[in-house]
């Protein structure tokens, strides 16, 4: 449709006959002699051609009042409100970019992550552990079949962190599931044995903490354990500080999640 116009001459039909305007709604690019039509606005300043692209802003001008009437435009765009592109972060090698913000402060891109900081609440203590899986999205399925990380994601970690704490902190482990009489699962645990050359203050120690295993440890997270992977929600934003820590999921949370999977698997 649109014939190839030569460099000089496109210069030449700018410099000329844009002198003395300062606004344009269609200026044409030539690029591996293709010709491409596209909205800009054109600031023309002693001979020199700048151009600013017409971005997306994050303003509230443009809304109507809370009784419906128009607001006057009383400004224009500003550099500050322009949005950016998500970052859509993948589960993949870490790809991190540094994005610059006003102030020139820093914004963290993750492209890519494969790995995040997950803290067991109810146990006050976190692990670095590897992502496996995205497993639900309340906002989109989309996101759980292109594996994108964002906060409020539910995924899949690594559950060996953890168990080497449970094994090293309550000195007991827990074994495969044996299927009962009921029909029912039954995950039993051993006790590991106490070096011989601790203390009586050790030894009472850790009596103490598998009196109180039972109480403090949630089975449905010990029933994970033994399988090596663990239910976990991201807490931080991938696309702005360029990490993936989050939580493990533990008590009636646990459940709502382990319930909207199953009832997504049967769909």
């Amino acid at each position: 449709m649109y014939q190839f116009v030569p460099k000089f001459h496109l210069y030449r039909y700018i410099d000329y006959s844009l002198s003395n305007v300062y606004h344009v709604n269609i200026f044409i690019l030539m690029y591996n002699k293709q010709v491409y039509l596209s909205k800009m606005i054109f600031i023309h300043s002693f001979y020199l051609s700048f151009f600013i692209i017409i971005a997306i802003t994050r303003d509230s001008r443009h809304k109507r009042r809370a009784t419906g009437g128009r607001r006057h435009p009383h400004q224009k765009k500003r550099k500050f409100e322009v949005g950016r592109p998500p970052a859509m972060t993948k589960l993949g090698a870490q790809r991190v970019h540094l994005v610059r913000g006003r102030g020139g402060n820093l914004k963290y891109r993750a492209l890519r992550l494969e790995e995040g900081n997950y803290s067991w609440g109810t146990e006050n203590v976190t692990k670095p552990t590897r992502i496996i899986d995205v497993v639900y999205n309340a906002s989109n399925n989309e996101l759980v079949r292109t594996k994108t990380l964002v906060k409020n994601a539910v995924v899949l970690v690594d559950a060996t962190p953890f168990r080497q704490y449970y094994e090293a902190h309550y000195k007991s482990r827990v074994t495969k599931k044996q299927v009962t009489e009921e029909g029912g699962a039954k995950y039993n645990r051993e006790s590991l044995p106490v070096a011989a050359t601790a203390s009586k203050a050790t030894q009472a120690k850790y009596a103490e903490r598998k009196a109180e295993l039972t109480k403090k440890v949630d089975p449905k997270i010990e029933e994970q354990l033994v399988t090596g992977r663990l239910l976990a929600v991201i807490s931080s934003r991938p696309g702005q500080a360029g990490r993936a820590d989050g939580y493990i999921l533990e008590g009636s949370e646990l459940e709502f999640y382990q319930r909207k999977i199953a009832q997504k698997k049967t769909k």
